[in-house]
């Protein structure tokens, strides 16, 4: 038996078949972390027997035996894993049960997939899955290979009785497998995280390392992450104030770093959280917070849960509220603090409505603060007018003459603390999708005229044209106290792992630049990229790609408005409908599987499903090498955007970054469906939909089309 990180047993055949079972249990429950449930101990004992009976008749005994084998990006184990004759099978255990349920059959499936994808030992191999509920009293006849022409054969079911002439009716497919790599069991494991399942990882505090791909250079989310507690480190050590600004592609892992450098510096290693070391992950994106609070607090209660521990799915959502928040509330909480009205321009603190802390000052308990998103903060007008009218958040402060900008008041909210703090901004290049928005340049001017002591840290790349509109050489030039770092981009998606130019080709797509076709043409064999016109082909196409538990989920802008004729919905605004969509399973009608309710770049932005259907409607148009942007009024007609002032250009600049949005959410592939438009005439000859003429979308399908982007 060798002992591994990755499992809790691992052995050659003859020597698990050498040792009693109460051995083999002995090692089990010795590398189990935690108390192991009554229910847990008597399954792996039935395993391991089941496990014996199976290998003792087998041929030969020349494979290997794992037991509880980690797959981080699920945080599960795979029950058991045998490497037999150049195949490797993947066996979920139902210990008692008599019946097949199809979220079993979805979990062993996942597992499979998982091995296939993201375990490089793994990936020309043929992998099996098996379901076996011991008590079930059939097993499947025939061994198939998936139509996916993945070397992943279609899940079998048996029970115990069945297990070894399914296990050879495999081998008898298979005949001709070269063996399995020796080294299989420490393989690199390249696994690609959704937030959500990073985030639930995250929380067990655990380290991102274990969660992303190492086995290519380009992948710097750990450099990142050291770089910048390495700043955090100095900014304690001197006793000083800084920043760090982290940009990175779609998809790259920002959130995922910001995650991780939240825990890393909260815990530092540690089983509880470090005393005045805090850090706080802030973002002002609604449905992420709420999608992210709630898949963590679910996966908390249930793991409590299973620990027997009395707590509430509430106490859950108290908890991780702790770890991350609205960065509106935690806005709001400081201007509680100061003195209202402001006087002169200036905030102060007001010394009758806050505590002076030893070390804090007047600041936030935690030293510091990672800002998601932090391209959408608010201009100094937006969140001026908002205050004056006084907010919806919080406990609804008026506050007028408010002199800051959004980015401004958070880096004087962290400059309150009299020791050190330290900023983390991760930053989307073109992004911002919402009128108010500020871009990055808000917080650059913040630091200039207001907070020259602080010391800046700051991505090469955000002197490009999609981050502040190119203008941060300018604003920084005066600036002694930057440093640049190129540890501070994330140039590799991490979401499309099919297809790491994925960014790039969105990029040249929406630039109209001459060299898109080529970009789409390097992805399409690794990144499934297709075009129609018609949704119940877009659905077809999106139900035959989902696998197991894979999600899929329709698309549209937020400008979008002539949708209804094609039977799709937009789901409703508010938090808890985007909680559902992303979180419930394909038996719920309000998950995004169901491929009845679409959601806006507002609701998707910072998350991610497996494919999509982008549905590209009327507002956004290609004509004669240039978009054109349209408003439908509500009634009868689209408006066009003309760039007559700077709030047409800025709506017409966040309504193009919507669709960048929209095409960077699908990890694994995504259909664009440009609809034909309604060309019937009624019988006095007028059209039958003025909303909706061809002329309104042929333009963008051809488009689209002559980049070479496949027609299903």
């Amino acid at each position: 038996m060798v002992k591994n990180p990755r499992c809790l047993y691992h052995s050659d055949f003859l020597s698990f078949l050498s040792q009693s079972t109460d051995s083999v249990f002995g090692m089990l429950c010795d590398g189990y972390h935690g108390d192991t449930l009554t229910t847990t101990r008597e399954a792996w004992k039935s395993e391991i027997e089941i496990m014996k009976s199976v290998l003792s008749a087998l041929p030969d005994q020349t494979g290997q035996i794992i037991f509880e084998y980690d797959i981080p990006r699920l945080g599960k184990r795979i029950d058991v894993v045998l490497l037999y004759r150049g195949i490797v099978f993947c066996l979920e255990f139902k210990v008692g049960e008599s019946k097949i349920f199809e979220a079993d059959v979805d979990q062993v499936l996942d597992y499979a997939l998982d091995l296939k994808n993201f375990h490089k030992f793994s990936q020309e191999k043929v992998i099996v899955p098996i379901l076996v509920a011991t008590k079930f009293s059939d097993h499947t006849t025939s061994v198939q290979m998936s139509v996916y022409d993945d070397r992943v054969v279609n899940p079998l079911v048996t029970g115990e009785t069945s297990l070894l002439n399914t296990i050879v009716q495999v081998f008898n497919r298979f005949p001709n497998e070269t063996a399995v790599n020796k080294d299989w069991i420490i393989s690199p494991y390249a696994p690609t995280p959704t937030i959500v399942e990073a985030a639930k990882t995250l929380y067990e505090n655990h380290s991102v390392e274990n969660i992303t791909r190492h086995e290519a250079d380009q992948v710097s989310t750990d450099q990142t992450i050291s770089y910048i507690l390495d700043v955090i480190q100095k900014s304690k050590l001197n006793r000083e104030k800084s920043i760090c600004f982290v940009t990175g592609v779609p998809g790259a892992g920002k959130t995922l770093v910001g995650l991780d450098v939240a825990v890393k510096q909260t815990y530092q290693g540690k089983d509880t959280p470090v005393e005045d070391e805090g850090a706080v992950y802030l973002s002002g994106n609604g449905p992420l917070v709420a999608v992210l609070t709630e898949a963590l607090a679910k996966d908390n209660y249930q793991k409590c849960r299973d620990r027997k521990e009395n707590k509430k799915l509430s106490d859950s959502r108290r908890e991780v509220g702790k770890f991350i928040q609205m960065i509106h509330r935690y806005r709001d909480n400081m201007l509680a603090k100061i003195k209202n009205p402001v006087e002169n321009g200036v905030l102060e603190i007001d010394p009758e409505k806050a505590v002076k802390l030893a070390k804090a000052g007047y600041g936030e308990v935690e030293h510091v603060a990672i800002f998601d998103e932090a391209q959408r903060s608010w201009t100094h007008k937006r969140l001026a007018d908002y205050l004056k009218r006084g907010g919806t958040y919080g406990n609804k402060l008026k506050v007028p003459n408010f002199p800051l900008s959004e980015a401004a008041f958070l880096i004087w909210s962290l400059d309150q603390r009299e020791d050190w703090a330290t900023i983390i901004c991760l930053v989307g290049g073109g992004q911002e999708i919402n009128t108010g928005e500020a871009g990055i340049s808000e917080w650059i001017d913040a630091l200039n005229e207001k907070f020259p002591h602080w010391k800046v840290y700051i991505s090469p790349k955000l002197t490009e044209p999609e981050y502040a509109e190119g203008r941060v050489n300018a604003l920084l030039a005066e600036n002694k106290s930057v440093t640049y770092s190129e540890s501070l981009h994330l140039g590799v998606s991490l979401r499309s792992y099919r297809a790491e130019k994925l960014s790039a080709f969105v990029h040249a797509l929406l630039a109209i630049e001459p060299n898109a076709a080529e970009l789409y043409r390097e992805i399409k064999d690794r990144y499934p990229i297709v075009l129609t016109r018609d949704m119940k082909k877009a659905r077809e196409w999106l139900h035959s790609k989902v696998r197991g538990t894979e999600r899929t989920g329709i698309l549209v802008t937020k400008e979008s408005a002539r949708f209804k004729p094609l039977a799709i919905h937009v789901l409703p605004s508010g938090d808890e409908n985007a909680v559902h969509w992303f979180l419930e399973d394909k038996t719920d009608t309000r998950s995004s599987n169901y491929l009845e309710d679409a959601a806006t770049e507002i609701q998707v932005q910072g998350l991610e499903l497996d494919y999509t259907c982008l549905l590209w409607d009327a507002d956004m148009r290609y004509d004669a090498g240039k978009w054109r942007f349209y408003r439908f009024n509500g009634q009868t007609k689209w408006v066009e955007q003309i760039p007559s002032s700077e709030s047409k250009q800025e709506l017409m600049k966040y309504m193009l970054n919507a669709y960048r949005v929209l095409l960077t959410r699908a990890r694994a592939g995504m259909v664009i469906c440009v609809p034909s438009g309604n060309a019937n005439k009624n019988p006095s000859g007028f059209w039958e939909d003025s909303t909706r003429l061809p002329e309104f979308y042929d333009g963008t399908y051809a488009y689209l089309k002559k980049l070479g982007i496949e027609e299903i």
